[in-house]
């Protein structure tokens, strides 16, 4: 039995009665064997000697660095002189000196004064406690443990959080005087009659949670003590409290420090003791659940203790009694709280008494009592946990279960892993899953062919249970079940094809668990494959399109969980690695993986990097190692290259980051691509992956990135420098371009990569063959081919621009074969005509202007007049003779080059625009290829400009015949812009005039340009005025910006061209007034000596806005208004 407090023999405060032979007060059991150490050495921490030693004062060191802030209160404040009855020193604590046992003291000063907040600072003591410097003299123990417990049992004016604070500092003692602790709360262990006493037992089982294999030496008296309290209360309220329930340590809301029995009123009916059991207080750990559990525990890793070797039949001597009180009292139990109690304590009773031959019987008596409370209570975790604790016991024994019991064990078990209505917890589906690797560890043969029915016969939750347990078999890794993993394997691939979303996921979950744990069970079938053919079965039913709204998150799910099985995986075990390497490397090239391309990047490259090391090693150890290895079967390195290109290229921040993914597995993989790279990617890419960080999604500058990777394409081609290599490249690229998808940014990347492949390739042979192929296979009538084609070959023309030309005027000759109206062959002649511009612009300077004329520009024309002249042709040719002439300037032709053709192509140009609808898309383009043209030599004499723009205005400006416009719907009005808004033609005609102006800059040149206007600005139609306008404000905006020297100057044409803007500030049309006045505005910058004319400028703007008046007489006042301003600069002219 036990001492209380009070008796004779007992200890002030609870110290503990001395065990024979112990030097230590505290101890209370036997004494071991004597030792050299002395009597308590071989007893560790279980009872520490008392009083200073050398050890312990060299610990105390002055510094105590787990308490940072602390010493500020300690040094800073003082206190008055105590007597040594007081236990405080006087004065204040220097922080250089302060010790463990001074920190120690100062709290408790604070706490026996009342300062400051009491939970606060046990706290702090707790802390203290939990240091390294833990260590205390007896008396500074007993003192802890004096004022700790005062508060513990306080029955008024103590709150649930101070109690629970004081609490947690005996615990935090107890690791270095866990006997004084332990001896002090069983002098406590009387008729709890009061709800401070409930902390009592609270610490006890706080103190076997954390101290399970010391605590054994007390379990004997803890134990009769906990008989003996039940015994003398009796009551469900106390059968609670020691078996488990509700715990003082959070209070309702509202009702801080209440007592059990103020919490609540009685109910009406019921005995007093009955209605304690309804606290509030919130379900904690049993105290005799802990210590059973912590005597299980024991009978597993006694030889690891540091005290003599305690039977099972002297420990269940203390338990039997407990359990048959307990058994009888279950009985009277109807509270649920009471019922999960009993169930835990229960259980973990029924699992000591298995360990003792004479009270096994009795103790699987119980089970079927324990099972048919999965029926009874509300909560089955209790019942789960206590189940746990018996099979853990049947399995310490090895003792057999019958195969009727096994199945109802089973049964049970499995039901509750199967209840759809209320699914259990993830930590009561974890403790039902350990419950049957216990069921495997004590009946492996009966365990697997019961999950074997539940996989073959039983409905979907059935399946998905079997499948969950099967993976716990797999985590637990055990030695009995790792040589059965290829078998368990087996089993859950019989159900790998189940449409059911919930059983797909559990096989995934199993496979993640499978691969983390060994490469055995993966042998038996291919994970890894199922692993990347559910992510795409996944993407497939996606991709359908008729999925509703909870089915497509149901697939969704399942890709996340593909992806996450793969991104968690551990590559560091060597068969893991061996396994993953060949495997994982062939998931990379298929498109249809491009979702789980984050996480293959992270486990490849760390299994590059790992293969890199080991052969390093192998290296340095025995360099014949590597000759005798079989390399494993790897993709092609071209698939690799181009498929991991393609990744980075398209939405390289879409995914979680591909385009980083992919670009570092490159940087991981130079070996594996070719081993000539591997100096110039460990350069290149960090500044690839430096370029995308500093980029997002919608920031990205897509051209310049993929040009980015285009020239790194060419430079790695460059360094390989093998045809064979390069012919393979180009072979897988052109099969990736066939499986792409159709409108997709990957199959455009593919073509301009493949343009950089046939340029980087030296077999001609091959290059003309291949271009030749898709230049068939392609169809043109698809914009995507089309622009992918102009790629491909206009890339190719970079390093073979004879190839290329003739290839394009062989696919041309094709053409004459075919109907010339076809619509296929119309764009394919578009096509070709753009192509041809591309290829100038890529081609070398020097086969650029020897073959221009005779090869390319001859080409485009004889193109262009064989086929229908459509739009989509004009367009087309107005864009080739655009980019020759870019490309023509960009060679930096030299003063003995001219293009002789350039009247011809002016001539197109004009009949081009002749023969287009007013504001057509054909006429902006048009004018724009005549400017690019009119910078080519031979230059045009004054007569040819004139009349160049003479008949440019007759298309641009000139209103077509009634009759055309009344068959075409239009009308003048219809044509006009608002004012201030230029159209697009207009605008393009203003930048040709200045283009032609700028030939010389003598002003004579502008009076033909004011000769060919003056038509248009005395025409008798309102739109056809307004357009002249538009376009002489181009030309004077122009012409200000450029002659900004030539100011002040006397310019024959000022005043003639005022005369003929003037009246138009008068005009109709509001859009006529107000380009007049602007035009008279740049005429009045141009032409005064005083450059200072911002008072005048303001003021045309200000009588600019008065042109919208509507009245005449408004009208013809802000005209003469202009005049007088513009006058007297016209007068100088």
């Amino acid at each position: 039995m036990f001492l209380a407090q009070g008796e004779p023999g007992s200890r002030a405060w609870g110290q503990p009665q001395a065990a024979p032979g112990c030097s230590s007060p505290g101890c209370t059991e036997p004494a071991p064997p004597a030792s050299p150490a002395g009597p308590c050495s071989g007893w560790g921490d279980v009872c520490p000697t008392r009083g200073p030693s050398l050890r312990l004062l060299e610990r105390c060191k002055p510094s105590v660095a787990f308490l940072p802030g602390f010493f500020t209160c300690v040094g800073a404040q003082s206190g008055p002189a105590r007597g040594e009855d007081g236990g405080k020193a006087a004065g204040s604590v220097p922080v250089a000196i302060a010790t463990f046992a001074t920190v120690v003291t100062s709290l408790l000063n604070r706490l026996q004064d009342a300062e400051g907040s009491r939970a606060e600072t046990y706290r702090e003591l707790e802390s203290v406690l939990w240091g390294d410097e833990s260590h205390l003299q007896s008396s500074e123990v007993d003192r802890v443990i004096a004022v700790a417990l005062e508060d513990l049992r306080a029955a008024q004016g103590g709150t649930a959080s101070v109690r629970t604070a004081a609490s947690d500092v005996l615990v935090a003692l107890a690791r270095s005087h866990l006997c004084d602790v332990v001896s002090a709360l069983q002098g406590h262990l009387k008729a709890l009659e009061e709800t401070s006493e409930e902390f009592v037992l609270i610490t006890l089982r706080n103190l076997a949670t954390r101290y399970a294999l010391q605590c054994v030496p007390f379990a004997a008296t803890t134990l009769s003590a906990l008989r003996g309290v039940l015994s003398e209360v009796g009551s469900g309220r106390m059968l609670c409290a020691v078996c488990g329930g509700r715990s003082p340590c959070n209070l309702c809301p509202g009702e801080p420090g209440l007592g059990l029995k103020q919490a609540r009123r009685p109910v009406q009916g019921l005995h007093q003791s009955e209605t304690l059991v309804r606290s509030c207080f919130p379900s904690c750990a049993a105290v005799l659940e802990q210590w059973c559990s912590g005597i299980s525990m024991y009978f597993r890793e006694g030889e690891k203790g540091a005290f003599p070797r305690l039977g099972p039949a002297q420990l269940c001597a203390h338990v039997y009694p407990l359990f048959c009180y307990v058994s009888r009292k279950r009985q009277c139990c109807e509270e649920e709280e009471v019922k999960q109690a009993v169930l835990r304590a229960m259980g973990a009773m029924m699992g000591v008494l298995l360990h003792v031959e004479e009270h096994r019987e009795h103790a699987w008596e119980h089970l079927l009592w324990l099972l048919h409370q999965y029926r009874e209570v509300w909560d089955p975790s209790g019942v789960t946990v206590s189940l746990g604790y018996f099979l853990g016991a049947v399995a310490d024994i090895q003792t057999r279960v019958p195969r009727a019991r096994h199945l109802a064990i089973a049964t049970a078990v499995h039901q509750q892993l199967c209840d759809e209505m209320e699914p259990p917890s993830p930590e009561h589906r974890a403790e039902l899953c350990r419950c049957m690797v216990l069921q495997a560890r004590i009946c492996p043969e009966e365990t697997i062919e019961f999950l074997y029915y539940k996989l073959r016969n039983g409905n979907k939750a059935d399946r998905v249970a079997a499948v969950a347990v099967l993976q716990a078999l797999v985590r637990s890794d055990a030695p009995d079940t790792r040589e059965k993993l290829p078998l368990f394997a087996k089993l859950v691939q019989s159900v790998c094809h189940d449409p059911a979303a919930q059983v797909r996921r559990a096989v995934l979950h199993f496979i993640g668990e499978l691969l983390r744990s060994s490469a055995l069970g993966c042998s038996a079938w291919d994970v890894v494959g199922h692993l990347f053919s559910e992510f795409s079965r996944a993407s497939g039913r996606l991709a359908m399109g008729n999925l509703s709204m909870v089915k497509a998150r149901e697939e969704r799910a399942v890709q996340s969980l593909c992806a996450h099985v793969l991104g968690t995986l551990d590559v560091s075990a060597g068969a893991v690695a061996k396994l993953l390497w060949p495997k994982l490397l062939w998931y990379v090239v298929p498109a249809k993986y491009t979702g789980m391309l984050v996480p293959l990047c992270r486990c490849l490259r760390s299994l590059a990097e790992r293969r890199d090391r080991a052969e390093q090693e192998q290296e340095e150890a025995a360099p014949e190692a590597l000759e005798s290895e079989e390399p494993a079967a790897l993709p092609a390195p071209q698939a690799l290259l181009a498929r991991l290109l393609v990744v980075a290229a398209v939405a390289p921040h879409a995914g979680g980051g591909r385009g980083a993914a992919a670009l570092q597995l490159l940087q991981a993989l130079p070996g594996t691509i070719h081993g000539a790279v591997g100096a110039k990617w460990a350069a290149d890419i960090p500044l690839l992956l430096q370029h995308l960080a500093g980029t997002t999604a919608s920031s990205l500058d897509v051209a310049e990135w993929e040009s980015l990777l285009l020239k790194f394409l060419q430079t790695s081609l460059e360094l390989i420098a093998s045809e064979a290599w390069t012919v393979g490249l180009s072979q897988e690229l052109s099969r990736q371009l066939g499986s792409s998808p159709r409108l997709s940014w990957e199959k455009r990347f593919l073509y301009k990569a493949l343009g950089t492949a046939l340029a980087a390739c030296g077999c001609l042979h091959h290059v003309q063959e291949q271009t030749l192929e898709h230049l068939k296979a392609a169809n043109f009538l698809e914009l995507w081919q089309a622009q992918g084609m102009v790629s491909v070959v206009s890339r190719c023309a970079e390093s073979h621009f004879q190839l290329a030309l003739s290839l394009v005027k062989e696919f041309t000759g094709t053409l004459k074969r075919k109907k010339s109206k076809a619509r296929r062959t119309r764009a394919t002649r578009a096509a070709l005509l753009v192509m041809y511009g591309r290829m100038a612009l890529r081609a070398p300077r020097e086969q650029l202007l020897a073959r221009v004329e005779r090869d390319v520009v001859a080409n485009v024309l004889q193109l262009y007049r064989e086929g229908c002249q459509d739009a989509q042709l004009k367009l087309s040719l107005v864009q080739s003779i655009t980019e020759i002439s870019l490309a023509i300037q960009a060679a930096g032709a030299g003063p003995r080059f001219e293009l002789c053709c350039k009247r011809e192509l002016l001539q197109t140009l004009l009949e081009v625009i002749q023969e287009e609808p007013q504001e057509s898309p054909v006429h902006p383009r048009a004018l724009v290829a005549m400017q690019q043209l009119s910078k080519l030599k031979p230059r045009l004499s004054r007569e040819e400009n004139r009349h160049l723009l003479a008949q440019c205005c007759q298309g641009i400006v000139c209103l077509r015949r009634p009759e055309q416009m009344d068959r075409r719907g239009q009308t003048a009005v219809a044509a006009s812009c608002p004012p201030g808004v230029q159209a697009p033609s207009l605008r393009a005609l203003g930048q040709l005039m200045g283009a032609l102006l700028w030939a010389e800059l003598a002003p004579i040149r502008f009076e033909d340009m004011v000769q060919v206007l003056r038509r248009w600005l005395t025409s008798a139609h309102a739109c056809e005025r307004e357009r002249a306008l538009q376009v002489c404000v181009q030309v004077l905006g122009s012409y200000e910006e450029r002659c900004e020297h030539r100011r002040g100057r006397a310019c024959e044409w000022f005043g003639s061209l005022a005369g003929l803007l003037g009246p138009l500030t008068c005009d109709t049309s509001a859009a006529s007034r107000w380009w007049a006045v602007t035009c008279l505005g740049h005429l009045l910058r141009t032409g005064a000596e005083n450059t200072d004319v911002a008072p005048w400028t303001n003021e045309i703007g200000r009588l600019r806005e008065r042109l919208s008046a509507i009245t005449s007489e408004s009208l013809l006042a802000t005209s003469t208004n202009i005049a007088k301003v513009t006058g007297p600069w016209s007068a100088e002219t």
